[in-house]
């Protein structure tokens, strides 16, 4: 393949996967030794609701989590009780957030010269020289994780953990609560 071709095809690789939704992966972990099919109803593990509150937690945005966990399970069928004793499952979160930083390296621009006649050193026929080097960029960017626990109560163990985890971006930032609800609602459609 020639290089200008092979810049090209790079260059939309690139281009495509830097346009690529920023969404949020999800994903799960089940404990295999307790059924969850015949629960009904859950409460919350603790009054605090969260499992660790991050030093710098927000109040209002703790109200908001621990509301669209409430309604998320209560939207799949659950009813929320207020005592954990009496309720099938409990549940607890966890919610944070740290600051990554990302790294890419991708071949510049092809810096060629081909021609006929003598070489440098005095020899005949066909000489080139061709130089290739790499391109760097460097991205700070700040990934928020949420995670929620379910416990069985009768048999007091973990029975289920589901966490998301997410890029933020500024839009995210500025309008907390519609990404919030969005990403509590896919967590919560996991648990089975």
């Amino acid at each position: 393949m020639n290089p200008i071709k092979l810049l090209v095809i790079t260059s939309l690789i690139v281009f495509t996967a830097g346009c690529a939704t920023n969404s949020a992966k999800v994903n799960y972990d089940k404990n295999t030794e307790i059924e969850t099919i015949n629960y009904k109803t859950f409460a919350w593990l603790t009054n605090a609701k969260i499992m660790a509150a991050p030093v710098d937690i927000n109040p209002v945005m703790k109200e908001r989590v621990d509301k669209s966990i409430e309604d998320a399970f209560i939207a799949k069928g659950y009813r929320l009780v207020d005592n954990a004793e009496n309720a099938d499952f409990a549940i607890s979160y966890t919610v944070g957030s740290r600051d990554k930083i990302k790294v890419n390296s991708y071949p510049a621009t092809y810096n060629s010269g081909f021609g006929w006649g003598r070489g440098y050193y005095g020899g005949r026929g066909y000489y080139g020289t061709m130089s290739m080097g790499t391109e760097t960029s460097v991205r700070q960017y700040t990934e928020g994780k949420l995670a929620i626990d379910v416990y069985d109560v009768k048999n007091h163990q973990p029975a289920w953990h589901g966490w998301a985890t997410k890029r933020l971006s500024s839009e995210d930032k500025e309008t907390p609560s519609a990404t919030l609800n969005e990403i509590v609602i896919k967590v919560v459609n996991q648990f089975k």
